[in-house]
């Protein structure tokens, strides 16, 4: 007997996009709630360190990469509390990390100073900073962005490990959708207690809305995610439910 027609309407084109990057998202929260909470001490400042491939690869799409990740840390200035470092890499062996910034708007000129070169990945010595930082005070988070990995991943783990056992939790995002960064991102998020997720031209606004709410969380914790929920609403109210 030849199997019944389903009368469901077929999703195409960008009706198809958009179901595809809400999956994605719901899987990034998804990873998000298994993380352990990020509550502060009372008159501690958060700390985050947020870390960017700025290689030739990343080109094309840098400029609006620069904008989404500036704002991301606008959200933060009026509940305060938020120390950030950008740390990046690029070039021939250049790699550098900035002083803690207390003003995101500061954050955001240091990023739009910082232009592509090229050269190779250099995300071990990322992680190894983060571990370093780690371990001389409290890391409430840390955030990286790339499109690549070209080293040894079994070194690269062996570090996020470390990192994992120093309770700071990377959130891991992927531009493109190469197989061996994939699998290299998500490991090392598995290993921090962190998350992974993939971006496209279809999620930029979720990022912002992601990007945001871990700035804050970094920044105040649950409580301050769950006021930043309540007006913010959508992707932020989903990151507050999964942490529950």
């Amino acid at each position: 007997m030849a199997n019944a027609k389903s009368n469901a309407p077929v999703k195409t084109g960008a009706a198809q996009t958009e179901i595809s990057a809400a999956e994605d998202v719901s899987s990034f929260l998804e990873q998000v709630k298994r993380m352990p909470p990020a509550e502060k001490r009372a008159g501690e400042r958060g700390r985050l360190i947020f870390a960017m491939d700025a290689t030739m690869s990343r080109q094309p799409t840098w400029d609006h990469a620069l904008q989404i990740q500036s704002e991301m840390f606008l959200e933060t200035e009026r509940i305060g509390g938020l120390d950030v470092q950008l740390v990046y890499f690029r070039g021939f062996n250049e790699c550098r990390a900035s002083k803690w910034a207390s003003e995101p708007s500061a954050l955001a000129r240091m990023m739009t100073g910082v232009d592509c070169r090229g050269g190779n990945t250099q995300i071990g010595k990322v992680l190894s900073h983060i571990r370093r930082a780690a371990s001389e005070g409290r890391i409430n988070a840390a955030v990286y962005v790339g499109d690549a990995m070209e080293e040894n991943v079994d070194s690269l783990c062996q570090t996020a490990g470390e990192i994992g056992l120093l309770n700071v939790p990377l959130f891991m995002f992927q531009e493109g959708n190469d197989g061996v960064t994939r699998e290299a991102y998500r490991e090392i998020a598995r290993l921090t207690r962190g998350a992974y997720f993939r971006l496209d031209a279809a999620s930029a606004r979720q990022l912002r809305e992601l990007l945001a709410a871990v700035a804050v969380y970094a920044a105040g914790g649950r409580q301050a995610l769950a006021d930043h929920s309540k007006e913010k609403g959508g992707t932020a109210r989903l990151l507050l439910e999964q942490l529950r």
